[in-house]
């Protein structure tokens, strides 16, 4: 049957048009080039040994380089707007981290909303934190932590990373919820904030555990409790803070996520491949290494953990009235 000549070119018209149009056989083609995966910190911290770990794996799993670039700044900021901004087409990616569900409401002007326009696509890890004394604290359990904080106030101060980061708001969390009060010291980072735990300058940090792991076992630093509901396997014989603070809990966690809009078929097969890569024995024990536990989630599940933090760290927060510097 001949088709008049306005439906023909009209036919010819839509065919033209939509290749352009993501779809799931295009998203399976997935990568044709190499990916970026933008890291908010400098070169050499954790989460930038975790981006390049899951880089490396993902560039052998799916035949395209995974390739890190560190855009330190703003709490991460700078990183997470540059991945807002980029195209939604799975080429850029962002090393998400707590510190993101953090900012959402420690940062009131930002350009962007983190919850709406970064895309949850796989999860990585979770570390706890390490709630650390200088060993001339004479507590050696948590209870007996906070009975000789609220018979000496005002004389024990808090060390963290920075202000407003999970180092930060972990001891914030534990005095609101055990009456407690610290005066908090903010460092740029955590190796000076330790220099001067060790000193005694400074009587308590809730430390990443991969920056204290080797200090806590050399005896240099007491450790009281980590921060997740269940011991670490990194530190066996530590109790969980939970365990004497009933639903306490202050996880580092790390995940990817890409500008929202991601074709679903993308997002779903880069997280098989991330989940499959963290699964790996070879990819679990370099994890495990830095005091991480690998994890792996749906993408549903993973926005469910960044939706749930956002709303819990908000009330922190707003408890401890935290401005950024």
């Amino acid at each position: 049957m001949k088709l008049p000549r306005r439906r023909f070119l009209r036919l010819i018209a839509g065919a033209l048009v939509m290749p352009a149009v993501p779809t799931p056989a295009m998203a399976i083609d997935y990568p044709t080039r190499s990916v970026r995966i933008i890291v908010g910190y400098a070169a050499g911290g954790v989460s930038d040994i975790l981006a390049r770990l899951i880089a490396q794996a993902l560039s052998d799993r799916l035949g395209q380089p995974f390739v890190v670039e560190d855009r330190p700044g703003a709490g991460s900021n700078i990183a997470t707007e540059m991945v807002v901004r980029a195209p939604s087409d799975g080429y850029t990616l962002l090393l998400v981290g707590v510190v993101n569900a953090i900012n959402v409401t420690l940062y009131r002007n930002l350009a962007f909303n983190f919850v709406r326009d970064i895309a949850p696509v796989a999860l990585m890890s979770r570390s706890p934190l390490v709630m650390e004394v200088n060993p001339s604290i004479p507590a050696k359990s948590i209870p007996e932590f906070i009975a000789y904080a609220k018979s000496h106030p005002g004389t024990i101060n808090m060390a963290s990373a920075g202000i407003g980061g999970a180092t930060h708001v972990g001891g914030e969390l534990f005095q609101m919820m055990t009456g407690v009060r610290f005066t908090h010291v903010p460092y740029n980072g955590s190796p000076p904030a330790l220099a001067d735990l060790l000193a005694g300058r400074v009587q308590i940090m809730f430390d990443n555990m991969a920056s204290s792991l080797a200090l806590i076992r050399a005896g240099k630093l007491r450790a009281l409790g980590v921060s997740s509901p269940v011991r670490s396997p990194a530190l066996p014989g530590v109790p969980s803070i939970s365990e004497f603070v009933p639903g306490y809990e202050a996880d580092v966690w790390n995940g990817i996520g890409a500008p929202r809009n991601c074709p679903t078929a993308i997002i779903d097969k880069l997280n098989g491949a991330i989940n499959a890569a963290v699964s790996d024995a070879k990819t679990k024990a370099a994890i495990a290494a830095l005091g991480n536990t690998p994890l792996t989630a749906s993408p549903a599940d993973f926005g469910k953990l960044i939706a749930d933090d956002t709303d819990k760290w908000a009330k922190v927060l707003k408890f401890a009235g935290i401005k950024p510097q």
